[in-house]
């Protein structure tokens, strides 16, 4: 296949295993733990990384190697890898960056999970945390230290999809810190919507879990990098840190999941941005942030950095009480109350209480997340059912 290929013919054909005599069209799923050697110097020279070839599948596994070289492929990257869950890319990615006396400089609006592990876990190992709006590029410049080698954030943020221009971070980044490292949390865009790494970042995370699956059915993570840093991150914050290993089976799921990445990820697009149009029409409807829309204040950036789409996610708050606004979410029919998101259906949770409940008031407040945010995961069902739920029970707020 050549490297120039379009979207779609590399989320299918990059990675493809080829077994002499055999020819599966589908990678078979290797379920093995360990694999042999011809003799013990060969087992000798895999362990001295001398010679390539598979050792134990916490070191590597066909179907894990695939799905690695298929994201990098998609993130134009040199190399990626998987591991077990989101929060297993982030856990080894920042191990492997960060050593005791340096300094992360995060942006306020993170998932619940790595928020906890940036302020709870990192800094109880000698690691500095500030988290800053990134989205205010002074606060950003007023806050890097001389030991800063991490600048991380997501961009469309969880969950209220606030935007970080990514080139405007690399850049004062590698200027003002050139061992640092970008490393940005791509999973609400997708490497369909958005390349950070062709902005200038160094690292994308992704929780496969979510789109790159795209079927409630896996938990995963990965990560793409420089080949030098991914194999770092292999060898030590993997092998050593988290062991946070992906299973062969989930792997098999997850590239079976990216063969459709593209027409999955245009219509999620395409229906967020129906229901986001639907919704800020609606009276009971106080607020909708949705990068699609001319109201968000970031629409610029979203034209500019992300292509063929705004995403699935579209966040609102309701004119009520926070109780009504829970009496609300219960009575949807066809949205489910659930916590992930890129899934084939419809999902939505209330954030505060769910997915951030491990964030403070205080930091709740400062991170933009409101007491009355709702996060709806727009799915694959037709949109005018989607709508229909919706109306049906925001009719009845008064």
């Amino acid at each position: 296949m050549e490297k120039n290929s379009g979207f779609a013919t590399k989320q299918i054909h990059v990675g493809k295993l080829e077994i002499p005599g055999i020819a599966p069209l589908a990678t078979p799923i290797f379920q093995t733990s360990t694999f042999e050697f011809e003799t013990t110097a060969q087992g000798a020279s895999r362990f001295a990384l001398e010679e390539p070839g598979y050792i134990y599948t916490r070191l590597g596994n066909p179907n894990t190697t695939k799905i690695g070289q298929k994201l990098a492929a998609l993130e134009n990257g040199e190399a990626g890898m998987a591991m077990a869950s989101g929060m297993g890319a982030v856990t080894t990615v920042l191990w492997t960056a960060l050593h005791a006396g340096d300094h992360l400089l995060a942006d306020d609006a993170l998932y619940g999970c790595t928020f906890s592990f940036f302020t709870h876990g990192l800094t109880r190992y000698g690691v500095e945390v500030t988290l800053v709006d990134f989205s205010d590029i002074e606060q950003v410049k007023a806050n890097i230290r001389p030991n800063t080698k991490v600048f991380y954030f997501e961009s469309p943020t969880n969950p209220n999809l606030k935007l970080v221009d990514i080139a405007a971070i690399s850049k004062l980044a590698h200027e003002t810190c050139p061992e640092a490292k970008v490393i940005v949390d791509n999973t609400f865009a997708t490497p369909y919507l958005q390349k950070p790494l062709d902005l200038g970042a160094d690292v994308v995370i992704h929780s496969a879990t979510k789109y790159l699956n795209g079927h409630g059915d896996v938990i995963a993570g990965m990560a793409v990098g420089s080949a030098e840093f991914i194999t770092e991150c292999t060898l030590f914050g993997l092998k050593d840190m988290t062991g946070a290993v992906l299973g062969p089976f989930e792997a098999y799921l997850i590239d079976r999941g990216l063969k459709t990445l593209d027409i999955r990820v245009k219509k999620h697009c395409e229906n967020a941005m129906k229901v986001a149009e639907f919704l800020e029409s609606h009276p009971a409807v106080a607020r909708v942030i949705y990068p699609g829309l001319a109201s968000h204040p970031q629409h610029e950036l979203a034209k500019k950095q992300m292509h063929g789409g705004f995403g699935g996610i579209v966040t609102f708050e309701l004119n009520t009480t926070r109780e009504r606004s829970a009496e609300f979410v219960n009575s949807l029919k066809l949205c489910t109350i659930a916590v992930s998101l890129g899934d084939a259906e419809t999902l939505i949770e209330h954030p505060a209480t769910m997915t951030h409940s491990t964030y403070t008031p205080e930091a709740l407040e400062e991170a933009g997340i409101g007491e009355s945010m709702l996060r709806l995961s727009v799915g694959l069902e037709d949109a005018e059912d989607i709508i229909a739920d919706l109306k049906e029970q925001l009719d009845k707020i008064k």
